[in-house]
């Protein structure tokens, strides 16, 4: 349905995106989606495959009929600003290279929507987690790994692609740990005591080689560990602690910015601990702290 040149523009903005970005595998993936959904309904829009002339043609009109047929498709504020997102980005590349003007597209505003705040445990119950996580399994190195998994996401702030990327070759862990995070940023995170302690049992009991090139975490047949697995380990352990669906695996990272920002952590540094690009995106720990001071305010103030 698209066209050849149009197929042609989007596989190279996703290899810049690749190789200038260093946009993880996911991000690709969504932008493929996104964006080719985008010219496949300008495709049938403007009439038909026509290169890519069309798609420097586009006006305000062609926007608001894909927003309105994006949205009739039962899309959500929050996926549809994704999706303009991605759009904005490739003909911010596509202009570039083609010699257009894309004031139509760059222009086009995003859908409002109220961002959803971060889901953090309590600091007892993310004790309970890191305490009922080893439980769920009889193996004896299966339970180690799944305890130092849990471990780091709650002791380092790590993603759970960040836990899982680890290779033998960080072993044995020292005082800090360098993480490669989105984008290819890297950053350097305290590894606390714990963490460390949770590493090394596992490694002791670990069946498979932890040479420099292999995953620090395998699964049960050899292969690197998959997320779903540590997903599946956090559903366990949420149903006999009674937890909510959101005691996600990153709800151990949300936790661990939330933990440290209540006990006065600075929020510059708790930026750079999470790897996060923009301190607005740090930011939505603070508003965490203001709804549960809300929330309190509420149920104790007696003219509440």
């Amino acid at each position: 349905m698209i066209s050849p040149a149009a197929r042609d523009a989007l596989a190279g903005w996703l290899a810049a995106e690749r190789a200038l970005k260093g946009a993880a595998e996911n991000t690709i993936a969504a932008y493929t989606r996104d964006v080719a959904d985008f010219l496949a309904f300008m495709t049938l829009h403007k009439g038909g495959q026509q290169g890519l002339s069309p798609l420097a043609r586009i006006g305000t009109a062609d926007m608001r009929a894909w927003m309105a047929h994006t949205r009739g498709d039962d899309v959500g504020p929050r996926s549809l600003a994704r999706k303009l997102s991605a759009v904005k980005s490739f003909y911010r590349w596509l202009s570039e290279r083609e010699g257009f003007e894309p004031t139509a597209v760059l222009a086009t505003r995003s859908p409002r929507f109220q961002r959803k705040l971060p889901r953090p445990l309590s600091e007892d119950a993310a004790r309970d987690v890191l305490d009922q996580a080893p439980m769920q399994s009889l193996t004896p190195w299966i339970a180690a790994r799944d305890g130092a998994v849990v471990t780091l996401l709650y002791g380092c702030g790590l993603r759970i692609s960040e836990a899982l990327a680890l290779s033998g070759g960080d072993l044995p862990l020292g005082e800090a740990l360098r993480i490669i995070g989105k984008g290819g940023k890297e950053r350097i995170v305290p590894v606390l005591p714990a963490a460390r302690t949770a590493v090394a049992n596992y490694a002791r009991h670990c069946p498979f080689d932890l040479g420099p090139d292999t995953p620090l975490f395998y699964g049960a047949r050899g292969g690197r560990l998959s997320p779903r697995l540590v997903q599946k380990v956090m559903e366990r352990v949420r149903m006999q602690l009674g937890l909510p669906a959101t005691a996600t695996p990153h709800a151990m990272r949300h936790s661990f910015a939330t933990h440290l920002l209540n006990a006065g952590g600075d929020l510059r540094a708790i930026q750079e601990l999470l790897g996060h690009a923009s301190l607005s995106t740090t930011q939505a720990y603070t508003g965490v702290d203001s709804a549960r001071l809300w929330e309190v305010y509420q149920r104790a103030h007696p003219k509440a």
